[in-house]
C-alpha cells in the first residue's frame, strides 16, 4: 500500500444525519463542501481546516461542530481535530459510561478507531495540545 493510501485510510467521513435538525444538516452540508476544496494532499489538515471554516461559518465552536460530526461518523486521527475536542474526548474518556460528562458511544468508537491507526492511547494523560500562541510583534 502506498503512502497516500495510508493516510486516506486514516479518515472517514460522516454520513448524512437523518431528517430531523435543520442545524446538523446545515453543518454536515458545508463541511462536506468545504473540505473538497481545501488546497492541501493531507487529509488531516483538510479536516482541520474545514472544520475550523464551518464553525465559523455556523457562528459555532469548533468542538461542538467535532462533536456533531463525530456522532454522524467522521473518523480522523487526533491531529485532524481542533484542541478544545481533544480535550473534550480525553476528559470524557477518563470517565465511565455511566458518568456525568462521560463519553457517547461514538466516542467509544473514535477512540477505538484511534486505537486501530495506532495513536497514542496515553494522550490524554499527557494534556499538552499544541496550539500557536505567539504574540505579533509590530
Amino acid at each position: 500500500m502506498d503512502q497516500k493510501q495510508q493516510f486516506q485510510d486514516m479518515v472517514r467521513l460522516p454520513l448524512a444525519p437523518a431528517l430531523g435538525d435543520a442545524q446538523d444538516m446545515a453543518i454536515y452540508a458545508r463541511f462536506m463542501r468545504h473540505v473538497r476544496c481545501v488546497p492541501n494532499s493531507r487529509m488531516e489538515i483538510k479536516v482541520l481546516a474545514a472544520l475550523q471554516f464551518t464553525a465559523d461559518m455556523q457562528n459555532c465552536s469548533d468542538a461542538h461542530v467535532s462533536k456533531l460530526l463525530v456522532e454522524l461518523g467522521l473518523r480522523a486521527s487526533r491531529a485532524a481535530f481542533p484542541a478544545d475536542f481533544l480535550r473534550y474526548a480525553d476528559q470524557a474518556l477518563l470517565r465511565s459510561g455511566w458518568d456525568v460528562g462521560g463519553p457517547s458511544t461514538a466516542l467509544w468508537a473514535l477512540k477505538a478507531f484511534w486505537d486501530d491507526v495506532g495513536e497514542d492511547k496515553f494522550a490524554a494523560f499527557q494534556g499538552d495540545y499544541a496550539l500557536l500562541d505567539a504574540e505579533a510583534v509590530v
